[in-house]
């Protein structure tokens, strides 16, 4: 795993976890790095500071395996929320903005936005968020 600084077009900075420094090529190739604050697809690495040694009395950094066992139990508990939700794909915005219309009943959903459309999503009050690990689309699974 390899922890990369990114720096969305609107200046907010947050950290994203990689399998490998070819996994963030790839994905920011395919442009799916998104801003969890804006949505904005316009992600690149930010500066980060070099490592430096910790002095003998701070805490000890936390170990690669515990934060593997973190990062699992975030996939776990976010499938456990998905289970109730129905995936929606690309039709995620306008699904949305129907349900926050009143123009179809509530109900709980996970898809898909382009950055355009979650930002539009959310300065018209729409309640919606990030999720904060990659999902699979289901047609996309074994």
């Amino acid at each position: 795993m390899i922890v990369y600084d990114l720096r969305c077009d609107a200046g907010h900075v947050f950290e994203a976890w990689f399998g490998s420094s070819g996994a963030y090529d790839d994905q920011a190739r395919s442009g799916q790095l998104l801003c969890p604050l804006c949505g904005s697809t316009e992600v690149g690495k930010a500066v980060m500071a070099p490592a430096v040694s910790a002095k003998s009395n701070r805490a000890a950094p936390v170990p690669p395996a515990a934060m593997r066992e973190a990062l699992r139990h975030l996939a776990a508990v976010q499938a456990k929320a998905l289970e109730s939700s129905e995936w929606v794909g690309g039709a995620f915005a306008n699904r949305a903005r129907a349900m926050h219309a009143g123009e179809e009943p509530h109900a709980t959903i996970h898809g898909q936005a382009t950055a355009a459309e979650a930002k539009a999503l959310v300065e018209d009050g729409v309640p919606v968020a990030p999720l904060p690990l990659p999902v699979v689309p289901p047609e996309q699974l074994n």
